[in-house]
């Protein structure tokens, strides 16, 4: 036999021999497969647990903002409709306080209510009881002459006569307060019994 046979038949053996000797690897079993399969879907279905408990917290807590937001939207309207509802009614009881509101006057040296002033005292009596919750300062004023001291006490004299005559028509005291200006906040200037007499007053001040 020839060279070049002999090494033809022991490469021929050799990679034979090699092939039975070292055998090719084989792939995971059917059940290791299967195993690793259902593990798989078991985290799968894990997964998608949690993603939807996450969307349905996720859910939750927009509804509940949305339902928090929408209560203030609720609240803010209200309070704004009730703000403006008593912005109105003060506008509608402040137009009547001017007309029903006016000044009495008195004589020199007096605080006595002139009968000319009872028609001024009633139309406030009526006010105060249109508008229950309304509540007034009566101020008492003096003319220029006398003592600052003495025309205090015969302002706050004023402004308690005028008190006492309204709670005789039925209006609580409670509702009013008093106050004395004296001879210091005069209505008009001059030294004229005209203007002494427009001073010596009481005004009334929607509270």
């Amino acid at each position: 036999m020839s060279n070049a046979k002999l090494f033809t038949t022991l490469a021929v053996l050799l990679t034979l021999g090699f092939s039975v000797a070292c055998p090719e690897p084989q792939g995971p079993s059917a059940a290791e497969l299967a195993d690793q399969a259902a593990k798989e879907a078991e985290e799968a279905r894990l997964r998608a647990e949690e993603e939807a408990r996450r969307a349905a917290e996720e859910a939750r807590r927009a509804e509940e903002e949305a339902a928090r937001r929408a209560a203030e939207e609720a609240r803010r309207a209200a309070e704004e409709a009730a703000r403006r509802e008593a912005e109105a009614a003060r506008e509608v009881m402040r137009r009547a306080a001017e007309t029903a509101l006016i000044d009495v006057n008195f004589d020199y040296n007096k605080a006595d209510i002139r009968r000319a002033d009872r028609n001024k005292l009633e139309a406030v009596a009526e006010f105060m009881r249109a508008f229950p919750d309304a509540s007034v300062r009566i101020e008492g004023h003096c003319d220029e002459r006398g003592t600052i001291e003495y025309n205090i006490a015969l302002g706050e004299r004023r402004a308690f006569a005028v008190r006492s005559y309204l709670a005789g028509l039925g209006i609580s005291e409670s509702r009013f307060s008093t106050i004395s200006y004296g001879k210091e906040r005069p209505k008009v200037t001059g030294s004229s019994e005209k203007s002494w007499f427009a001073n010596r007053r009481c005004e009334f001040k929607l509270q």
